[in-house]
């Protein structure tokens, strides 16, 4: 069985939404994605994010929440196992920089687009709180520490043109069945 990995969407798009991340996972949120294969209608500059609710009240306070917060929920529907995803509008005035983000050119993002991003994030390490620089503006600023990552990981050098993330993957970024299935295997396995 593969890992499951946040996807670019979840990286790039989902913290637009400006719904917060311990929001995000006090709901159980899973990941985000840009389409959901098993559904006919879909949504251009939408963020669909996925959810799997232990409780369905609290959920729903929450969704109740979210459409008095923003206008952008243009559809929120069910998935059999108890997943449900919730559909969201991008910001347009964004559009060029998550083109950008679909072409992974992150770094060449406006810095507008940057600024939503929080520059420090706090991380717990054994117990332990201390900030560092957020995943984001590391791979938009393309840092030093990122570099060395890759380069150590892969035993290779990256010259100065190439973004330090791994590329965006359309497939990746779909929302399907099988990756339904795999969100199930690993709550098995947990």
């Amino acid at each position: 069985m593969s890992e499951i990995k946040n996807t670019i969407t979840s990286i790039f798009m989902v913290p637009t939404l400006n719904i917060g991340k311990d929001r995000l996972r006090a709901n159980d949120f899973l990941n985000g994605y840009e389409s959901d294969a098993s559904r006919e209608e879909t949504y251009e500059d939408a963020c669909y994010l996925l959810f799997r609710p232990r409780n369905i009240d609290k959920f729903r306070e929450f969704l109740d929440s979210e459409y008095e917060r923003t206008k952008n929920i243009i559809d929120e529907y069910d998935h059999p196992d108890g997943f449900v995803v919730v559909v969201y509008k991008l910001n347009p005035k964004f559009k060029s920089d998550f083109n950008l983000v679909r072409e992974s050119f992150y770094s060449k993002t406006s810095p507008e687009f940057q600024a939503l991003f929080p520059k420090v994030v706090k991380i717990k390490v054994q117990g332990l709180t201390r900030e560092e620089i957020s995943l984001q503006i590391r791979i938009f600023k393309r840092t030093d520490d990122l570099r060395k990552f890759w380069e150590d990981k892969f035993q290779a050098t990256l010259t100065d043109n190439v973004e330090y993330w791994e590329g965006y993957h359309k497939k990746n970024e779909i929302l399907t069945d099988q990756k339904l299935q795999q969100y199930l295997k690993k709550e098995e396995v947990v």
